[in-house]
């Protein structure tokens, strides 16, 4: 944060809100002119402060009911391939994090399917047949009380 100054903290805040917005509107809302709001976007991207823009799509309206969080526990030899397991897990796109955890499970996944059978079928001719795979724990969200990809900048 050390390199973003005042004006581009609100401009990053204005994207993450709104990323479909112009350049004038976020010029607008930030107090900057056009063309040095724009200048500051494009550095922005270039040194990967914004990733990339995309659209946040209701899960529920595309019929995606089920949401899972999933603890996987490898075995030892399990352990040693876990470039692999990330590897496996990056091609499901049933996946939408996955994250090496330190403590008593390797890694925490976040799981979206159609319904708790989706979910199922993901569970068992996927994931469980992952190499190295030793515990499977699967949670399943109930409801969701807070959701936002905005960072607190």
């Amino acid at each position: 944060m050390t390199d973003l100054d005042p004006y581009e903290r609100k401009i990053l805040r204005e994207l993450q809100r709104d990323a479909s917005q112009t350049t004038a509107q976020i010029a607008e809302r930030v107090g900057l002119s056009s063309s040095p709001c724009w200048r500051r976007i494009d550095r922005l991207e270039r040194e990967g402060f914004i990733q990339r823009r995309v659209a946040i799509v209701d899960r529920h309206k595309v019929g995606l009911n089920a949401h899972v969080f999933v603890q996987v526990k490898l075995n030892a030899h399990g352990r040693a391939n876990l470039d692999e397991f990330a590897a496996k897990i990056r091609e499901f796109p049933e996946v939408l994090d996955c994250y090496v955890l330190l403590g008593s499970v390797d890694f925490m996944i976040r799981v979206v399917a159609e319904d708790i059978s989706a979910y199922e079928r993901f569970f068992f001719e996927k994931l469980s047949q992952l190499p190295g795979v030793q515990e499977i724990t699967s949670t399943v969200a109930l409801s969701e009380i807070k959701a936002t990809t905005a960072l607190p900048i």
